[in-house]
């Protein structure tokens, strides 16, 4: 019998249980380890909740879960409730499946005043994050900054614009929702250091702003080439450069909608100032150069603004006893491999580079590295190891049966027209557990 350790319950993590279900049937056992008392981590707090039906996938993983030799547990910190080398001990081989939950710091000068939002915070805070719950983002002003030209800059400004009306069906967390409702905001400006031909902003994202009720999306024909050198994109950017075109052609019959979503491409943050909060982001022009790199051509200018959102990446966080590439922002590995008997999979061993059904060929690959490596099995505990260290120190782990009886709560407690509404605290999500 083959014992594997998984750290961390989004794509990443099922993926690889199911692969290793897949390659070993009933001749292993899969635990499945995750801070939070909930699973699917990426599909629960880091997809947009309007988008449903992208959060449907985890139907997918919750086949998985419910395998005789797949088990879930939850609330269990890796490196303070145990460590790596303890898990090491009791299992075959330990999978890193921690995604990249943090943001890549954005290191220039005024970023740690108030109102500067790394996205990862504030995507947790509207999909009800235990972590980011009392965030309480500024939205009394009229204008915010948000960097980055990736769909994650593109949820968080649909999500800004949105009217209460056109969260029906989501499971926006209800404290995210109220402060919206009374949001100010009237100008959403995405900056990107490049031009629209390097977007990495998808069509079906980017349509979807040209359908707000009350937002239009601005765009300044002279940031685009000519329009024949469109042909020259893959059929998938180019209809994402169809779709900012679009912006252009439409802007007379938007016009009279009272929010702007507008994309200023060449536009590099340079200082965000203001006196004890955001009020204004110097930006400086830029220009591609031969390898169609940004470069900043001195020319700056100001944006008021009283909230600044940084979309410009995200890392793992390291943990202790694991080699780590800083430079990279994910566990140092070679196709997967960190130590004899420790992996890591999906956004920890690549970056956040990739879509979720990415994460699928990746968990099946790192299965195959690992049946090449510990080959039967090396007759280690597993799960009965980690239940007795749990017993000795009193960690209450939390089972997909206990998740259960939290959704089914979360449904119960759903708002008229909502999937469900997510509890943002632990102790709620225990207490669901224990009723």
């Amino acid at each position: 019998m083959r014992h594997i350790a998984i750290i961390g319950s989004g794509p990443a993590g099922y993926y690889s249980a199911e692969a290793a279900q897949k390659k070993y049937g009933d001749a292993v056992t899969v635990d499945i380890i995750d801070r939070l008392p909930v699973p699917f981590g990426l599909i629960r707090t880091g997809v947009a909740p309007d988008h449903q039906s992208i959060k449907a996938v985890s139907r997918r993983y919750e086949k998985t879960a419910l395998g005789d030799n797949i088990h879930f547990i939850g609330n269990v910190s890796v490196g303070d409730d145990v460590s790596i080398e303890e898990l090491q001990g009791f299992y075959d081989a330990v999978i890193l499946a921690t995604g990249a939950p943090n943001d890549r710091p954005l290191d220039i000068e005024g970023s740690d005043l108030p109102g500067v939002i790394g996205s990862a915070a504030f995507v947790g805070w509207y999909n009800g994050h235990p972590d980011f719950r009392e965030l309480d983002p500024p939205l009394g002003g009229k204008s915010v900054a948000v960097i980055g030209n990736g769909n994650v800059a593109l949820d968080v400004a649909r999500i800004l614009a949105k009217t209460e009306g056109e969260f029906a069906g989501s499971d926006i967390v209800a404290h995210a929702l109220d402060q919206l409702k009374q949001s100010n905001i009237e100008k959403i400006t995405l900056l990107g250091r490049r031009g629209p031909h390097q977007i990495a902003m998808t069509p079906k994202e980017l349509g979807e702003l040209g359908h707000l009720e009350r937002a239009q999306p601005v765009v300044d024909m002279l940031d685009f080439p000519d329009e024949g050198a469109d042909a020259m994109l893959e059929p998938g950017m180019r209809k994402s450069v169809t779709h900012l075109r679009s912006f252009f052609s439409r802007a007379g019959e938007l016009r009279e909608k009272p929010v702007k979503i507008d994309f200023d491409f060449f536009a590099m943050p340079v200082t965000i100032e203001g006196d004890g909060k955001v009020e204004k982001l110097i930006v400086e022009k830029t220009e591609l150069d031969a390898d169609l790199r940004s470069k900043g051509t001195g020319e700056r200018y100001e944006l008021d603004c009283s909230m600044v959102i940084s979309c410009i990446g995200y890392r793992t966080p390291p943990i202790e006893g694991v080699p780590y590439e800083h430079g990279r922002g994910r566990f140092a590995n070679v196709d997967g491999r960190i130590l004899p008997g420790l992996y890591c999979v999906g956004w920890a061993r690549r970056g956040p580079t990739g879509t979720i059904g990415t994460n699928k060929p990746d968990g099946f690959a790192i299965i195959e590295a690992v049946a090449e490596d510990i080959g039967t099995g090396d007759n280690k505990e597993g799960r009965k190891g980690l239940d007795r260290l749990f017993d000795r120190s009193g960690v209450d782990a939390v089972t997909f049966r206990d998740w259960k009886k939290i959704e089914e709560a979360e449904i119960a407690n759903a708002r008229d027209g909502a999937p469900r509404e997510k509890f943002t605290d632990i102790a709620d999500m225990i207490a669901a557990r224990d009723d």
